[in-house]
């Protein structure tokens, strides 16, 4: 038996490590900066809610629902965002969380300020699960979002993504049509990041708007940019660490918004690419005590003289 504080912890370091994969693949992969994660995470938490709460449905059929609805509302704000780029589209996304907030706020359909309560449990062959089996079954939605980050990272889509990343102007010659794969990584994006606010959703049992806005959407890429921006390993150790020293030192609580300024400017002067990410002292170092370090082969040297 685990401690009940303990499974909470662990869940909700489940849940955000599956929003930080959604953002890992729409900024990581594709490097379109979106400082509004929260309305993909909060379109998947408000669908299935409505849809369990007022439809009557189980969470089982609204879930799909909800990711489905939080990968069209990925591809909605994809539209927009292609006609800007870095600090433009930055600020666009927070304009986008801001309008969301606003609507989810202002419109009574969606519970208002007050959000929306006693969302149901989840119940599998009749039987509510308990914390305990709601977190295994959270585990099992990121071991899912791990697998497509990972697939999307190792097919031709990844390989697009990164060279719109890398030079948007190079790979709009050799053929690639940067605006159609930019779509792809807001859809499937949106999609993780729908899939975290469903188990947010479910396991805390209440949402209001403020859950999705404009903080938690930079703590998210804070998040991601400690773990390690464009990895899948960056993205699941940031929000682990990040999710448990605000519950390790309580001081750090009250505190949150100036820690994770810190730690950004810190990331951005001292390690850019994040604890984790790729060419990082942790990881390199890592890698060579394990032996896996890729060697690289210098310029002017030949298959043959090369090891």
């Amino acid at each position: 038996m685990i401690d009940a504080y303990l499974v909470t912890v662990l869940t909700l370091m489940t849940v955000w490590s599956i929003v930080a994969l959604g953002l890992n693949v729409i900024t990581g992969l594709s490097g379109q900066f979106n400082l509004g994660i929260g309305v993909y995470m909060g379109t998947g938490a408000y669908v299935s809610a409505i849809l369990t709460t007022q439809s009557g449905l189980s969470f089982w059929e609204a879930m799909p629902l909800a990711v489905g609805a939080a990968s069209l509302m990925g591809l909605l704000t994809g539209l927009p965002a292609l006609r800007v780029r870095e600090d433009s589209l930055a600020v666009l996304t927070i304009g986008l969380v801001f309008v969301f907030e606003s609507l989810l706020v202002y419109l009574p359909y969606f519970g208002g300020p007050v959000g929306i309560s006693k969302i149901p449990r989840v119940a599998l062959a009749g039987q509510q699960l308990g914390n305990e089996q709601f977190l295994l079954l959270a585990l099992c939605g990121l071991a899912v979002a791990s697998a497509i980050c990972w697939y999307v990272k190792n097919s031709w889509l990844g390989l697009a993504l990164e060279s719109i990343r890398e030079d948007e102007h190079a790979t709009s010659v050799i053929g690639i049509y940067p605006a159609r794969f930019k779509l792809y990584a807001f859809a499937i994006g949106g999609g993780l990041a729908g899939l975290g606010g469903v188990f947010y959703a479910h396991f805390m049992r209440f949402i209001s708007p403020y859950d999705f806005g404009f903080m938690p959407s930079v703590y998210v890429l804070v998040m991601l940019v400690f773990g390690g921006i464009g990895t899948i390993r960056g993205a699941i150790f940031g929000a682990v660490v990040l999710t448990a020293v605000p519950e390790l030192f309580r001081a750090v609580q009250e505190y949150r918004n100036l820690v994770n300024g810190v730690i950004l400017i810190l990331m951005m002067l001292y390690q850019p690419s994040g604890l984790l990410g790729r060419g990082s002292y942790l990881w390199s170092l890592f890698q060579r005590m394990s032996g896996s370090a890729t060697l690289v082969r210098p310029a002017g040297v030949s298959d043959a003289q090369y090891p």
